[in-house]
């Protein structure tokens, strides 16, 4: 108790901003695409490339960033992060045509990578076992509040100003946590090892493939020669990683971690939900402005519930887990999620927003219980010494699997669209909505025709949220607080 740092509730909110920034960034950019495109005259290609150049960045990245913050510090490798994503920000706002903003996401990628697994290892360094939930409670609720926020301020800041206030919104709150940070945050770093420069390289080769591969597999398929090339590098890259870090004395990534049934168990529980949530906004986004007629505002609006009860949820599951333990807070947080995935999956073409908003408030109930509780079950397994790295391959294996959601489901949504759609329709009418919509006498089928590709897309996340549910009751144990406490205590030491 004594070790406890005083400033830590302070340090905790630095951490809640910096999360805060790359969340709300990534969840605003998804509405402000449309008027940034026709203001820079991007093709579609270009538009892919803003959002893509990100993520495989980010994704490439974020395991090294992770070593290189525990060896070098937490602290200076968060902020050189915010310093650079802030930067970026401010040259995305300036920029006068697609290849400038590409470059500019490139450089915000390489600083979300840095600041990403720094917050979560400064957390757990900063918080004992007895607070740790708590604080990390709070840390989910804030970035739940980016996810949900973020594109209702995103509407917001394009109606008020221009597409540009998007990006700019970030260097005040890159500042603002910079300079949080340098008054308040204690520096903090594992013990010296040798550099591991080849599972560095390995480790952004074979990641950056593999989200390559994804993010091209529903476009191109898999028998495209770039599609198959990406993957080759990928399995090439991942496996050379996993055999070196096995066998080299001082690897970047303790690939040991995965014996522990907490940290497997809950990393691999957090895959299968983000696999879920992956298709969550770019579904049902499309489902309220297309089906519904919803403005772009009004659809942001429509995830308030999911909001509301997430923090509310987050604040019980806090709670709850001194009780219950972080297993079973985990497995009924999942199987509540799997229910509200269900009742999205049923909802009708002319659904109000009664339904809609029961349905997003249980999401989110589950979400509130499961992802803190499940999080602070594979953190309380990594050594102090570790946290940087360890939350960096927990980071990783999530934005896998938000990256695989994302292009099964969409695959998934876009296949049952094209299924459902009459064969005399034309061709772009049967593969797009928006453009279903433009065909006289169309509507409706086209509303019908989402609306059941919807619900498919929808019963996927549930069985996949269902499957990290039993996961987690197999695989995860609840630790006794007293050793954990003595063993974490004599680490840091």
């Amino acid at each position: 108790m004594e070790n406890r740092h005083p400033r830590r509730w302070l340090i905790l909110i630095v951490l809640c901003l910096s999360t805060l920034v790359l969340v709300i960034d990534n969840m605003a950019l998804t509405v402000a695409v449309p008027p940034l495109a026709a203001d820079l005259g991007a093709s579609a290609q270009d538009v892919q490339w803003v959002l893509d150049s990100y993520i495989l960045v980010f994704a490439g990245l974020l395991l090294t960033s992770g070593s290189l913050s525990d060896r070098f510090g937490r602290r200076k490798v968060m902020i050189i992060g915010l310093a650079l994503f802030g930067a970026a920000s401010l040259m995305a706002t300036l920029a006068a045509d697609p290849g400038q903003l590409i470059i500019a996401r490139v450089v915000m990628g390489v600083g979300g990578a840095l600041i990403m697994p720094s917050t979560l290892s400064i957390l757990i360094t900063v918080f004992d076992e007895t607070e740790r939930r708590k604080a990390m409670s709070v840390w989910s609720a804030v970035a739940m509040v980016g996810f949900i926020g973020g594109p209702v301020l995103g509407g917001m800041l394009i109606a008020w100003f221009w597409w540009g206030a998007v990006f700019l919104i970030n260097v005040p709150i890159a500042i603002a946590a910079i300079a949080a940070a340098i008054a308040w945050m204690p520096e903090s770093k594992g013990p010296w090892q040798k550099p591991d420069p080849l599972g560095a390289f390995l480790s952004v080769a074979g990641m950056t493939a593999l989200v390559w591969m994804i993010i091209e597999l529903p476009k191109a398929g898999l028998a495209d020669a770039g599609t198959l090339t990406a993957l080759v590098v990928a399995v090439l890259g991942l496996g050379g990683f996993v055999a070196w870090e096995l066998h080299t004395d001082s690897p970047m990534v303790p690939l040991k971690l995965f014996r522990d049934r907490n940290f497997s168990g809950g990393s691999l529980s957090l895959s299968l939900v983000q696999i879920g949530n992956g298709g969550l906004l770019l579904v049902l986004t499309q489902f309220l402005q297309f089906v519904l007629g919803y403005s772009p505002t009004q659809a942001g609006l429509a995830f308030i519930p999911m909001a509301i009860a997430s923090l509310l949820f987050n604040t019980l599951g806090a709670t709850l887990g001194q009780k219950i333990g972080n297993r079973m807070l985990a497995v009924l947080g999942l199987a509540v999620m799997a229910a509200g995935f269900a009742t999205l999956a049923a909802v009708p073409a002319d659904a109000d927003f009664a339904v809609l908003a029961v349905a997003l408030f249980v999401l989110g109930a589950g979400g509130g219980l499961a992802m803190p509780a499940a999080i602070s079950a594979l953190m309380g397994a990594v050594p102090p010494e570790q946290a940087g790295v360890g939350s960096a391959l927990n980071d990783t294996l999530q934005q896998m699997g938000a990256a695989l959601g994302i292009a099964v489901l969409g695959s998934v949504l876009s296949n049952s669209f094209t299924t459902s759609m009459p064969a005399s329709v034309p061709d772009q009418a049967r593969h797009s909505i928006s453009d279903a919509l433009k065909v006289d006498g169309l509507a409706d089928t086209a509303r019908e025709a989402f609306t059941g590709a919807m619900s498919t897309t929808f019963a996927v996340s549930a069985a996949g949220v269902l499957a990290a549910a039993v996961l987690a009751f197999f695989v995860m144990r609840d630790r006794e607080p007293a050793p954990v406490e003595e063993e974490l205590v004599g680490a840091s030491h």
